[in-house]
């Protein structure tokens, strides 16, 4: 019976783990959306709702601790525990970026940007679906998945180095 109690507490970790990034993924997806339409109350809603992403981090993180305190798990049940501490703390970070993307769009305010937001939200939308299949990969054991993200990956630094020297080159013709 513990077995089983434990691999309920188990499964149910890996539930709120997903749960938490479909939240992260919606942030992002928000935070984008908003800086696209200069949605400044959309952005400010974005920064606000961070303080709830942090909060289950360390909820998770608390039951992560329980569990191992509780349970004593040995091999693979410490090391799955432990990736799901892991991947805690890197959703809230990835919430922070949100954040900081929202954080950005209302100190822009109404200005205009310097061209159309056009590979910014490409950008979002690839490293939201790599979030998703991510959490799938780990949960159903999938090698080739997590191959497809680590190739997934490759798109988004492409885009990032893109973004980069169009910048620079804006930079370059106009310094102000």
């Amino acid at each position: 019976m513990p077995r089983e109690d434990f691999d309920l507490q188990l499964n149910q970790l890996q539930l709120e783990v997903k749960t938490l990034a479909q939240i992260v993924g919606k942030s992002i997806d928000r935070a984008v959306d908003a800086l696209k339409r200069r949605d400044l109350v959309a952005s400010q809603e974005v920064v606000n709702d961070d303080d709830y992403i942090d909060q289950k981090r360390y909820e998770i993180e608390e039951r992560c601790v329980d569990l191992i305190a509780t349970q004593q798990p040995m091999a693979g049940d410490l090391r799955a525990i432990i990736t799901l501490l892991h991947i805690t703390v890197e959703l809230e970070r990835m919430g922070d970026y949100a954040e900081g993307i929202a954080k950005i769009s209302l100190n822009i305010g109404n200005e205009p940007t310097l061209k159309p937001l056009i590979d910014i939200p490409r950008m979002a939308d690839i490293g939201i679906g790599m979030l998703r299949k991510s959490l799938d990969a780990l949960v159903n054991r999938d090698v080739g998945a997590a191959e497809q993200v680590r190739r997934d990956d490759d798109q988004v630094d492409a885009l990032y180095d893109q973004i980069h020297r169009e910048l620079l080159t804006f930079m370059l013709e106009d310094p102000r």
